[in-house]
C-alpha cells in the first residue's frame, strides 16, 4: 500500500479550496481497502474517506489519514423480470455512471444526471433530483468495516435512507448502535433499474420543456438531456467555478406551517409530500432574503442560483462556513425555519 504525505487537496474537492492532506492512500480495490484498515490501528489522529470531494468543505489542512476511493468498474450483475441489476465500483464517476447504464439501454438514473461526486458517495447523501432519490434505483451494496475489517452487504431497508440522508450519516450510539459514520468504507453499489419504466416529470423545470418541445411522452434519453441543460443553465461548473453544488437541505414543513408562510409570502415554491408533508425550495427561501450574489471574503452565492455558494477564487472553508451560518440565520429570522447544510465540513 502506497501512502503519500503533504497532498494537496485542492483538485480532490469540487469547491477548490486550497489545503492539504497530512497523509492519504488511494484505495482501488478491495485488497487495497483490507490493507489500508490494517494500516489505520498505525493512526492514532483517525481517518476520513473521500471520493470525488463534491459534498464537502475542507476548513484546514486534514490530519487524519484520507482514504481516497478509487474502485472503478461497471457491469450487468442479472436481471429479473422486473429490473436489471447493475453493479459500479464506489471510485467511478456519478453522471457518466448515468450515462453509462442510458448507453447500455437501461433507463432509470436519467432524472440524476449531472449531479457531481462519485457513485460510493450517492448513498451516503441518498443523492435525488427531479423527483427521483437514489433510494428508488437502489438495490444493495458492499462496504468494508473499517473497525472490524469484515466486508459486509446492505440492502435498502438496512440502508434506513430518508431525505439525503442514510445510516452512513449517523454515528454509532454504542455496541448496538446502527450507526455507521466513519466505520463503513463503500466499496460497490448495485442498483435496480426497471423494465417497466415510466418517465418521472413531476417538477416545473422538466413541465416547462415539455411545453417549449410539444414532447408529451419523453424517452429516458430525452429527460437525461433536459436535465442536463437545466443543470447546466442554472448551476457553475465546479472546474470553472469551485462550488459543492446545493449547499443546502430543503426543509420541510407541516401543511399548517405551510399556509402561514403563504399567508406572507404567497409566491414561495412548495411541493407537497407523499407523507403529507410540504417541500420547501431553500433556493427560494434564500433569494428571497436577498442573498444571492452576496459575498463573505470570496466565498459568495452564486448569482443564478441562490441555492449554490460558490469559490470566486482563493475562498476559505472559513468563509464558506461564515457566509452559511450567515444565511441560516437570516432564513430562520424571517421564516422561522433552519436551513440543514448538505456538505460535510473538515
Amino acid at each position: 500500500m502506497n501512502v503519500t504525505q503533504n497532498v494537496p487537496l485542492q483538485p480532490y474537492n469540487s469547491f477548490g479550496i486550497v489545503a492539504k492532506a497530512h497523509s492519504l492512500v488511494r484505495i482501488r480495490s478491495e485488497e487495497d481497502a483490507k490493507t489500508a484498515q490494517q494500516d489505520l490501528k498505525n493512526c492514532p489522529e483517525g481517518h476520513c474517506v473521500l471520493g470525488g470531494g463534491s459534498n464537502l468543505v475542507i476548513t484546514g489542512d486534514v490530519k487524519p489519514r484520507v482514504l481516497k476511493v478509487e474502485i472503478s468498474g461497471k457491469r450487468l450483475v442479472t436481471e429479473t423480470d422486473k429490473a436489471w441489476i447493475v453493479e459500479v465500483g464506489a471510485g467511478e464517476n456519478w453522471h457518466e455512471c448515468v450515462t453509462w447504464t442510458l448507453d447500455q439501454g437501461f433507463p432509470g438514473l436519467e432524472n440524476m444526471a449531472l449531479i457531481p461526486g462519485s457513485v460510493g458517495a450517492s448513498p451516503v447523501q441518498n443523492i435525488g433530483a427531479y423527483g427521483v432519490e437514489l433510494q428508488d434505483r437502489f438495490d444493495s451494496l458492499d462496504a468494508l468495516d473499517l473497525l472490524t475489517g469484515q466486508v459486509f452487504s446492505l440492502n435498502a431497508a438496512q440502508c434506513a435512507f430518508g431525505y439525503r440522508d442514510s445510516i452512513f450519516k449517523h454515528a454509532s450510539s454504542g455496541p448496538n448502535g446502527l450507526g455507521l459514520a466513519g466505520r463503513a468504507l463503500i466499496l460497490r453499489v448495485r442498483f435496480a433499474l426497471p423494465k417497466l419504466w415510466k418517465p418521472v416529470l413531476g417538477y416545473l423545470d422538466l413541465e416547462r420543456k415539455m411545453a417549449e418541445t410539444g414532447i408529451a411522452q419523453p424517452s429516458a434519453r430525452q429527460i437525461y438531456d433536459w436535465v442536463c441543460e437545466i443543470r447546466r443553465h442554472k448551476l457553475p461548473d465546479p472546474k470553472v467555478l469551485g462550488n459543492a453544488g446545493s449547499f443546502f437541505k430543503n426543509p420541510t414543513v407541516t401543511p399548517e406551517q405551510c399556509a402561514d408562510i403563504i399567508a406572507r409570502d404567497p409566491k414561495v415554491v412548495h411541493y407537497p409530500m407523499p407523507d403529507g408533508t410540504i417541500k420547501l425550495a431553500a433556493g427560494w427561501l434564500i433569494d428571497a432574503c436577498g442573498w444571492k450574489g452576496k459575498s463573505v471574503g470570496n466565498a459568495a452565492v452564486y448569482e443564478k442560483q441562490a441555492l449554490v455558494l460558490v469559490n470566486r477564487g482563493g475562498a476559505t472553508g472559513g468563509e464558506v462556513v461564515t457566509l452559511a451560518k450567515a444565511i441560516q440565520t437570516s432564513v430562520y429570522e424571517r421564516f422561522g425555519i433552519r436551513l440543514e447544510p448538505e456538505p460535510v465540513v473538515i
